[in-house]
C-alpha cells in the first residue's frame, strides 16, 4: 500500500466513523475507545489470518501425538495470541439483525484476552459498545462494516498507522482534553531523531497513549535494527487512556508495559538510574502535588525540590515542572539521554528551581535546548520548549557546552490553529543537533538522500513536459482543423457572428513559441578543492560535500530555467484557453460530432490538468531544493557553525556567568536581520515613505469619520 492510498484510506475511515459519531450524538471521549477497539479487532483478525495456516498445520500434524497440543497454546507461540471463532471479523459482520451486536463484541474481546498475558489482560473495550447501542442500534453495525475496508493483506505497519492517524484525529477533536493523552506525532518524532532509542530500555511515566514507544519503534524499523531491542515501560494515571496505550504496544508488536499510577506517588519499574532512554510530554503547571508525597524519593529530591522560600512553606511544591525534569534526569543511566516537553516558564523559572536547573547544567547534562513554535500542541497555544539530556557527553570535551535551537520560524501550518513540521523540517533540525555532536557523515547521508530524491523529481520531468507541450500543440491544430472543415457548414447567420470577431484571424495569427526542456545534466558544475574547505581529516567527506555543493549549484541554475519555461507554458496554455473558449461559442456547430473527435470538447479542463500535473511535477524539484539549500546555506563545509537566529553553542561562561544559568535558546541565538545591506539613507527614505501613507491614511481616516457623522446626524433630522 503506498503512502497515498493509505492516506486515502485513513481519511475515509475517519470521515466514515466521524460522521456515525456526529449520528450518534456521542462526544470524542466516549467515542474513541471503542472504535479503537473495533480497529484492533480488525487487526487481530488480519494477523491471526496470516499465522493460521501454520497453526492448523502443526496442530493436524501433532494430533495423537506425545507433541499434540491445544490451537490456543499453538497459536500464542505463533501468532503472539488466540483469536475464537466468535471473535472473528467476518463472524461478527455477518451476525443476523436481530441479534444484538454489542454483546457479540464483548464475549470477542473476552475471547481474545482470555489467553492473553496478564499484563494484557482488560484492556480491550467491551460495555463501551452497549452505550453506542442504547443510542442508535445501526451504529455498531455501520462501524464494523467501516472497517471491513481495511484490506485483508494489511499489515501491522498499516494498523499502526491507522490507530495512531484515530488517536491524532480524536485528539484533535477533544481540544484540551485530548492533549491529555496525545503528543502530536511530528514533535514526538524530533525527539526520537535526537536521542536515538535503538535499543535498551524507554521509559515515559507520563506515557498517555503511549505516541512515544510507537515513534521510538518506527525510527528502529527505519534504522534497519530489531524492534526486539527495545523495552518500554509506560506510567499513566487515567485508566481509560492506559488502555489506549496499551492496545496501541500490541497494535505495534512492542514488548514492554504501562502501569496505571500516580507518577509522583508510585515507582513501579523502580525508575532510579535505571533505562537507557527518557521521553516525556508531561503535564505543564501542575500545583496539586504535596511535598509529603515526594520529599523522601530521590527520584525528586536528588537536585532539590521545587518549594518556596521563607516561611510557612510547608508540604508546599510551587508547581510539578521542576519535579518532572528531576524525575527525567534521575531515571537515566550512565549512558542515557533523555528528551522530553516543558513549559518556556521553566527555561528561566526562579528560586528553588534556578538551584535545581544550576545543579543539573553543571553536572554536564544538559545538552541542548529546542525552542517550538506556538501551536504545536493540542492543550496549549503558547510555544514550549524541548529539553535533551546526555549522560554520554558528561566527561567528553562537549562536557560545558550546551546547544540551543530556536526552531520557533520553522514549522508547517496545518489550518488556522495547528501547526506540525514536516518530515523534513524534523530531519533537518536534526542534523544541526547530529553536526554538534560531529556526526558529519550523518549531514551528508542526509543530503544525499535529499539529492536523490530531487534526481527522481527531474526524471518525471520530461513526461509531465512532453504531454502538456503535445496537448498543446494538438489542440491548436485541431482548433485549426475544425474552422477549415466546418466552414462550408456553417449557417449565414452564424458566420455572420464569426467574422467581426477576430477569432479567425487569431487562431492564424497564434504562434507556439519555442520551448524546450532545460537538459539538467548538461549543465554540470564542478567545483574545485580550493573552492571548499575538506569537511575532515578524510580527504573523501571533504569530496563528497563538494560534490554535492556542485549539485546543488547546478540544480539551482535549472529552477531559474525551468520558471521561464513555465511562464511561456502558461502564457501558451492561457491564449489556447481563451481562444478554444471563442471557438465554442462562435465556432462550434451544433450536433457536430467532429468537433468531440478532434478531442475539443473540455479542452480548457484537460488543459488545466496537465498543466498542473507539470506544476506539480517542478514544485518537487523545487521543494527537495528547498531542503538541500536550507542545510548547505547554512552550513557549507558540512561541519557546526552558530547561525544567528537558528542556532548556537555556548561554553560556560556564556551560560553560566553572562546569562545565569537560563536556558532560553533566544537569549543566545539572536535575531536574523533581513536586508541588512540596506543604507541609512535608503532606510531613512523607507521610513519617510511609510510616514507620509501613515499620514495620507489618517487623513482619510478622519474625513470619512466626519462624513460618517454628517451621515447619521441626517437621519434625524
Amino acid at each position: 500500500m503506498t503512502n497515498d492510498q493509505l492516506k486515502k484510506l485513513q481519511n475515509d475511515l475517519w470521515a466514515s466513523a466521524n460522521s456515525l459519531r456526529a449520528y450518534g450524538g456521542m462526544t470524542a471521549a466516549n467515542y474513541a475507545v471503542p472504535v479503537l477497539g473495533l480497529i484492533f479487532l480488525r487487526f487481530a483478525d488480519n494477523k491471526y489470518s496470516q499465522f493460521e495456516p501454520d497453526i492448523i498445520k502443526e496442530l493436524e500434524e501433532d494430533k495423537g501425538t506425545r507433541r499434540e497440543r491445544s490451537i490456543e497454546s499453538i497459536a500464542i507461540d505463533k501468532c503472539g495470541f488466540y483469536l475464537p471463532d466468535y471473535a472473528r471479523y467476518d463472524y461478527l459482520l455477518k451476525l443476523p439483525g436481530e441479534q444484538k451486536l454489542a454483546e457479540a463484541l464483548r464475549a470477542a474481546m473476552e475471547g481474545i484476552e482470555q489467553y492473553q498475558d496478564e499484563k494484557f489482560k482488560d484492556v480491550l473495550p467491551k460495555e463501551a459498545y452497549f452505550d453506542i447501542e442504547k443510542k442508535k442500534a445501526d451504529i455498531l453495525p455501520q462501524l464494523l462494516k467501516t472497517f471491513s475496508d481495511i484490506p485483508k493483506d494489511a499489515t501491522g505497519d498499516i494498523f499502526g498507522k491507522i490507530y495512531e492517524f484515530f488517536l491524532g484525529e480524536f485528539a484533535m477533536s477533544e481540544g484540551q482534553k485530548g492533549g491529555e493523552f496525545f503528543t502530536p506525532t511530528s514533535v514526538v518524532r524530533f525527539i526520537v531523531e535526537v536521542i536515538e532509542p535503538f535499543a535498551g530500555k524507554i521509559f515515559d511515566p507520563a506515557c498517555g497513549s503511549g505516541g512515544m514507544f510507537v515513534q521510538s519503534a518506527k525510527f528502529i524499523k527505519e534504522a534497519n535494527h530489531d524492534l526486539s531491542d527495545i523495552y518500554v515501560c509506560g506510567q499513566e494515571n487515567i485508566g481509560q487512556t492506559v488502555r489506549l496505550a496499551k492496545m496501541n504496544l500490541m497494535v505495534n508488536n512492542i514488548r514492554g508495559e504501562i502501569a496505571e499510577v500516580n507518577s509522583y506517588k508510585s515507582d513501579p519499574f523502580v525508575s532510579l538510574s535505571k533505562f537507557d532512554f527518557v521521553m516525556a510530554n508531561p503535564p505543564f503547571n501542575v500545583k496539586s502535588v504535596k511535598e509529603s508525597d515526594v520529599i523522601n524519593d530521590e527520584r525528586f529530591y536528588k537536585y532539590g525540590l521545587p518549594k518556596n522560600k521563607g516561611k510557612n512553606t510547608e508540604d508546599s511544591i510551587t508547581d510539578a515542572n521542576y519535579l518532572w525534569v528531576s524525575l527525567f534526569a534521575t531515571s537515566l543511566n550512565d549512558k542515557g539521554r533523555a528528551g522530553f516537553v516543558m513549559p518556556n516558564s521553566a527555561s528561566d523559572a526562579g528560586n528553588s528551581e534556578y538551584d535545581i536547573r544550576r545543579k543539573m547544567v553543571d553536572s554536564g547534562m544538559v545538552d541542548c535546548m529546542v525552542s517550538m513554535p506556538s501551536n504545536m500542541f493540542f492543550t496549549v497555544t503558547l510555544p514550549a520548549t524541548l529539553w535533551f539530556l546526555d549522560k554520554q557527553k558528561m566527561g567528553t570535551d562537549r562536557m560545558d557546552k550546551i546547544l540551543f535551537l530556536d526552531a520557533r520560524n520553522t514549522y508547517h501550518q496545518i489550518n488556522r490553529a495547528q501547526r506540525e513540521w514536516k518530515e523534513e523540517q524534523i530531519q533537518n533540525l536534526a542534523a544541526i543537533v547530529r553536526l554538534y555532536r560531529g556526526e558529519t557523515d550523518r549531514y551528508l547521508e542526509l543530503v544525499s538522500h535529499y539529492i536523490g530524491h530531487a534526481e527522481e523529481a527531474i526524471e518525471k520531468l520530461p513526461a509531465a513536459f512532453d504531454n502538456l507541450q503535445t496537448k498543446l500543440q494538438n489542440s491548436l491544430a485541431s482548433l485549426r482543423q475544425y474552422a477549415a472543415s466546418s466552414t462550408t457548414k456553417r449557417k449565414p447567420e452564424e458566420q455572420a457572428k464569426l467574422d467581426p470577431s477576430g477569432l479567425l484571424q487569431k487562431l492564424n495569427d497564434f504562434g507556439m513559441p519555442e520551448s524546450s526542456l532545460p537538459n539538467f545534466t548538461g549543465q554540470s558544475t564542478t567545483l574545485s578543492l580550493s573552492e571548499a574547505e575538506a569537511t575532515t581529516n578524510d580527504p573523501s567527506v571533504g569530496q563528497v560535500n563538494i560534490s554535492q555543493l556542485a549539485f546543488t549549484e547546478t540544480l539551482t541554475a535549472h529552477i531559474a530555467l525551468l520558471k521561464d519555461l513555465d511562464a511561456k507554458i502558461k502564457t501558451s496554455k492561457d491564449a489556447i484557453t481563451e481562444i478554444w473558449t471563442e471557438a465554442d461559442k462562435l465556432l462550434k456547430l451544433k450536433a457536430d460530432k467532429n468537433w468531440s473527435e478532434l478531442e475539443l470538447s473540455n479542452l480548457a479542463k484537460n488543459l488545466d490538468e496537465l498543466h498542473q500535473n507539470w506544476k506539480n511535477a517542478t514544485a518537487q524539484v523545487t521543494y527537495w531544493h528547498s531542503n538541500i539549500h536550507w542545510l548547505q546555506s547554512r552550513f557549507p563545509n558540512a561541519t557546526y557553525r552558530d547561525v544567528v537566529g537558528l542556532c548556537k553553542v555556548a561554553d560556560k561562561v556564556e551560560y553560566a556567568v553572562e546569562q545565569d544559568y537560563s536556558l532560553n535558546a533566544g537569549r543566545y541565538v539572536g535575531i536574523e536581520i533581513t536586508d541588512d545591506d540596506i543604507s541609512p539613507e535608503n532606510f531613512k527614505n523607507i521610513i519617510s515613505e511609510k510616514y507620509s501613507e501613515f499620514e495620507k491614511l489618517s487623513g482619510n481616516a478622519s474625513s470619512l469619520e466626519i462624513q460618517i457623522k454628517e451621515n447619521l446626524k441626517s437621519l434625524f433630522v
